[in-house]
């Protein structure tokens, strides 16, 4: 089980509205890699690398982004949909 920091959720929005306006083929790549990404994350969150503030991170590898989540006793936490040039994280106050 995993639920969205409300930003998080902003920024995959954004993100495939970006892919959609360029081509939407791409945009439905784009949303099936993340979801793949959050059921293995899901299913075993302690899989993926520690990365900073806590998090751990999920890096996808046909895209520019990577999914950075808590992984919490009951849920996972996903804090940011982060594009791979972003400062990294820009996000802690999220947390």
């Amino acid at each position: 089980m995993y639920q969205f920091d409300p930003q998080a959720w902003l920024e995959l929005e954004a993100a495939d509205d970006w892919y959609l306006q360029r081509n939407p083929e791409a945009s439905v790549r784009f949303l099936a890699a993340v979801y793949d990404a959050l059921e293995a994350i899901a299913e075993w969150p302690q899989r993926w690398p520690k990365y900073v503030f806590g998090t751990r991170r999920f890096i996808l590898y046909r895209f520019p982004f990577s999914i950075v989540y808590l992984d919490e006793p009951a849920v996972v936490s996903i804090v940011a949909v982060a594009h791979n040039q972003r400062r990294p994280g820009y996000w802690k106050d999220r947390l």
